[in-house]
């Protein structure tokens, strides 16, 4: 049961006023999620960092953002919808700021951990608000409008990343925040209402929280990723490389065991993996955006400091990419809608492989129309006809009361995956230290993680190829 609350209409100033909160909200996580990775070369010169440092700056934020998201939801759900959104927000913008004026990677390493953790009280809160504030008739057009142009946001972060950091410093892709921030609380105080879980309020429940599960699915995370960014330098066989990867293998064993044992209450409630097809989705959702991040981390980073390219120009150099999710992904949902998921799931993550492929021959003097521009359509294209119908395959393969839930851990483990997979390959490749700005170390390292990228990519498609069905049979119980 949710608290009455004012059923918005679209062609009001008050649900206008709403969904523009919504969506500046949303959309400064999409901006710094997409942003960041354009600036590593600029800031890693500046701050003299390594390539860990520059894992971690990616990583911290992914970090808190994977493990904390469902608490935030929740958080919301108990405390109120509004207000944790707008703490979510004041949160963000003031870790944005201290981003921005690092003066070293452990201080910009730590902002970015605190970054993460505004970003999973303002995520899931962005939608909620509209979930719950808008009346019946008009929520899926206020929905579909909030998702179409944070999506714009996404597409147009490395543009305006890339010009920001040639034309001013790395230091404005976080500062851009801080006005967006205020014109977001601003219309936020002005004209979206409160909302909040009332039956869970009056049965005590806004004290039981499962702090506990968030905690652990951090520590297990963050154990594991730190093995993996540490272990160039100290070695595979350091106390402090085994003692992380100990803690993090006994963290999620721990995680598991309180999630069992919490039930229904859980963060995450085990009951959702009695569905075969959603425990099989969650770890394709892991393998494939685990190239995706592991593609996005390699390119900005080689665009620049392997063949010499502009921020801005690299920026440029994703777009396309972008735009094909932007105008295909409802197409591609519509197609799984009439044929089932599992054509496009086993389909798509080969034609993005494909991509990657033709990316490896990308070398000094690289042309973006011959050697670059194509690899990209086609990774975007397989890309494509994966995102809109893995996500509709998620929510239908679980009863229609744990939507929320399904869908919270599916973004969770489509960060994790991208987290790991930074964390991983640049040991798989042997990029360590400054190796990054050096051509030779970086353009055999980038080859080598594109071939690992898309592996995971074909790896998703015989997961798919062999047990992803069409949603309705084996859903979660209610």
């Amino acid at each position: 049961m949710t608290a009455p609350a004012p059923a918005l209409r679209m062609g009001t100033a008050a649900g206008r006023g709403t969904l523009l909160a919504a969506i500046l909200a949303s959309g400064m996580v999409f901006l710094d999620t997409t942003v960041v990775n354009v600036a590593l070369p600029r800031l890693g010169a500046e701050l003299k960092a390594s390539v860990a440092d520059l894992q971690w700056t990616v990583n911290g934020y992914l970090l808190t953002l994977a493990a904390f998201v469902l608490l935030g939801g929740a958080l919301g759900d108990r405390f109120g919808r509004r207000r944790v959104f707008l703490i979510g927000v004041a949160w963000f913008a003031t870790a944005s700021v201290l981003c921005g004026l690092a003066q070293g990677t452990g201080w910009l390493i730590v902002a970015r951990f605190l970054q993460g953790a505004g970003g999973a009280l303002l995520t899931p809160g962005s939608l909620s608000v509209l979930q719950a504030s808008f009346h019946r008739d008009d929520r899926g057009r206020a929905i579909g409008t909030w998702s179409g142009l944070s999506g714009v946001s996404t597409a147009l972060g490395p543009l305006l990343g890339g010009w920001l950091i040639d034309a001013l410093s790395w230091r404005w892709i976080f500062f851009i925040n801080l006005p967006l921030a205020v014109a977001v609380v601003l219309a936020a105080l002005r004209w979206v209402p409160e909302s909040r879980d009332v039956a869970a309020s009056r049965t005590g429940a806004t004290r039981r929280f499962d702090v506990g599960g968030a905690l652990l699915g951090a520590l297990g995370l963050g154990g594991v990723t730190y093995a993996l960014i540490d272990a160039p330098a100290r070695g595979g066989r350091s106390p402090a490389v085994l003692v992380s990867v100990l803690v993090g293998v006994l963290a999620v064993a721990a995680f598991v065991l309180v999630e069992r044992r919490r039930g229904e209450a859980a963060m995450l409630p085990t009951k959702l993996f009695g569905s075969r097809l959603f425990s099989v989705l969650n770890v394709f959702t892991v393998v494939v955006y685990a190239a995706l991040g592991g593609f996005t981390f390699f390119l900005a980073v080689f665009l620049q400091n392997g063949i010499g390219w502009s921020a801005l120009r690299t920026g440029l150099a994703t777009v396309p990419m972008t735009l094909l999710l932007l105008v295909g992904s409802p197409r591609a949902g519509a197609l799984s809608a009439k044929i089932g998921p599992r054509l496009p799931l086993t389909v798509g993550p080969v034609i993005a492989a494909g991509g990657l492929l033709l990316l490896r021959r990308i070398g000094p003097g690289a042309s973006y129309w011959v050697d670059v521009l194509p690899g990209v359509v086609l990774f975007g294209a397989g890309l494509t006809l994966v995102v809109a119908p893995l996500t509709t395959s998620v929510l239908a393969a679980v009863a229609d009361r744990f939507a929320g839930v399904a869908s919270g851990f599916n973004n969770a483990a489509s960060r994790a995956g991208g987290l790991l997979a930074v964390a991983a390959l640049p040991l798989l490749v042997g990029l360590s230290g400054t190796g990054y700005e050096q051509k030779a170390a970086l353009t055999d390292a980038f080859r080598g993680a594109l071939l690992w990228c898309a592996g995971l990519l074909l790896l998703g498609a015989v997961l798919a190829g062999l047990l992803v069905h069409r949603p309705g049979k084996g859903r979660t119980p209610s």
